[in-house]
């Protein structure tokens, strides 16, 4: 499956994604871990890789104003090279998930967090982008972040509109 999905349980969300990716379970545990890695995909990573260690996420792509998000967090759970997870101020609880699929991997992704309901398809399109964003540098794309609201954001409005139709 693509696209994500969401449950709604009282005042959190719970955003959930599974994708297959056509690498190793190391090779995808890496892009997952090492910061230089995040980096590539997601955002600037400060990682203590350990139960209890310490996270910092800074987002490279900007929200119209210039504004980038910042998470601050925690390591809450860790099995290399199958699981991660982060627990963060601002985008809730955050879970990695592998499994090995062939000469693949089965990822699943899930975002609990308590959003207000008007961000609820801007987070969800916004996980689903990075996941997409995941694929093509694991298949040796780069993401070219400066730029990154003209060559992104058409697409990011595209999903968002998709699950606007659904949810």
């Amino acid at each position: 499956m693509t696209d994500g999905t969401l449950e709604r349980h009282g005042d959190r969300q719970v955003l959930r994604f599974e994708r297959r990716l056509d690498h190793p379970v190391e090779r995808v545990w890496r892009a997952l871990t090492e910061p230089g890695e995040i980096a590539a995909w997601l955002a600037l990573a400060e990682l203590d890789l350990t139960e209890g260690g310490r996270v910092v996420l800074s987002w490279q792509n900007t929200d119209p104003e210039g504004n980038s998000a910042v998470a601050r967090g925690t390591v809450t759970a860790l099995d290399p090279p199958r699981l991660v997870e982060f627990d963060t101020d601002i985008h809730g609880r955050l879970r990695w998930e592998l499994e090995p699929d062939g000469e693949g991997t089965a990822l699943t992704f899930t975002a609990d967090a308590q959003l207000p309901p008007d961000w609820e398809l801007e987070v969800l399109a916004g996980w689903h982008i990075h996941l997409d964003h995941l694929e093509a540098v694991l298949d040796g794309g780069t993401i070219d972040w400066p730029n990154w609201s003209r060559d992104h954001m058409p697409e990011w409005e595209r999903i968002r509109e998709r699950y606007a139709a659904r949810v």
